[in-house]
């Protein structure tokens, strides 16, 4: 295993036509539109995904909406952010334009924000306070009530001690749901970054072992739902604020679906062993969904 990991990843665009692939995993229950997967079961959890949106764009505005709206309907507590949380001059005003003011709804309604980083963010966003990262690069935490651990990883720079850190983490979890997230993505059919082979050797082992069902990632500006790779469900999720249309190849094997044709966050429902996501665009357009059981460790 590999002793150190370092990336130095720059984001360029490729316009081109947009894809939309259909979705092949089980179909969610029917929402017609809402946005949100069924949460309201006891002992349920609710959770949202955005990566890569901190542009302070218009765009990064109305996907916030959204996400406001999705939880007005169906209450979440946290939302997880897979890096590229703040594009550009990170000022204490750039922090107001690029997250406060498009999540002030969320953030005065108690949502608390999970931030993971990436590569175009400094490491002093660990000490921002509504990052909730405790002056920590890489931490875990558990949901509010629910059997589900959350680990975000700092993949610009992962090194030994952070995964052994990792292993040690996820072995003594005892939830059920253990949920990685992060930057790069193991598995991506993206153009510009793709894959990132020295990443999944270092973590997929680990991932395979301890019982790890999901992984959310970003990085490429994109939705993408991969094939289940050794029982595990990859998400790239880096459209929150930015999009690269046309990178998105129409026939990778990778893809079960994917969508690059608007900014997009996810919501996500854990009840009992079953995961329900969806993963809703900028004009509130529901683009993939389905339901996946939670696999058992080894």
């Amino acid at each position: 295993m590999a002793a150190l990991v370092l990336l130095s990843l720059a984001c360029a665009s490729a316009p081109s036509a947009p894809v939309a692939r259909p979705q092949e995993a089980t179909p969610a229950p029917a929402r017609a539109e809402s946005g949100v997967p069924p949460g309201a079961a006891k002992g349920s959890l609710t959770f949202a995904v955005i990566g890569d949106n901190g542009t302070g764009d218009k765009e990064e505005y109305e996907t916030a909406q959204q996400l406001t709206a999705a939880h007005e309907r169906s209450p979440f507590p946290l939302v997880i952010m897979v890096g590229d949380n703040i594009y550009g001059s990170e000022r204490p005003q750039d922090f107001v334009k690029k997250f406060e003011a498009p999540y002030r709804s969320l953030l005065d309604g108690g949502v608390k924000f999970y931030a993971s980083l990436g590569n175009h963010d400094s490491r002093e966003q660990r000490y921002y306070k509504p990052y909730n990262m405790e002056g920590k690069l890489y931490y875990s935490f558990k949901a509010p009530d629910q059997d589900v651990r959350f680990f975000a990883l700092d993949t610009t720079y992962l090194d030994q001690p952070q995964i052994e850190w990792l292993e040690k983490e996820l072995a003594g979890s005892k939830e059920h749901w253990k949920i990685p997230y992060f930057h790069h993505p193991l598995y991506s059919s993206g153009r510009t970054h793709g894959s990132d082979l020295r990443l999944r050797s270092a973590l997929e082992p680990i991932f395979i072992q301890y019982g790890v069902t999901v992984v959310f990632t970003g990085h490429d500006h994109f939705y993408e739902r991969i094939k289940p790779q050794h029982g595990i469900t990859h998400f790239v999720a880096g459209s929150g604020g930015q999009l690269r249309t046309g990178d998105l190849p129409k026939n990778s094997p990778l893809t079960a679906s994917g969508f690059d044709g608007d900014r997009v966050f996810m919501v996500v429902t854990i009840d009992g062993d079953q995961l329900t996501f969806q993963a809703i665009s900028r004009t509130g357009k529901v683009v993939d969904s389905g339901v996946i059981q939670r696999r058992t460790e080894g």
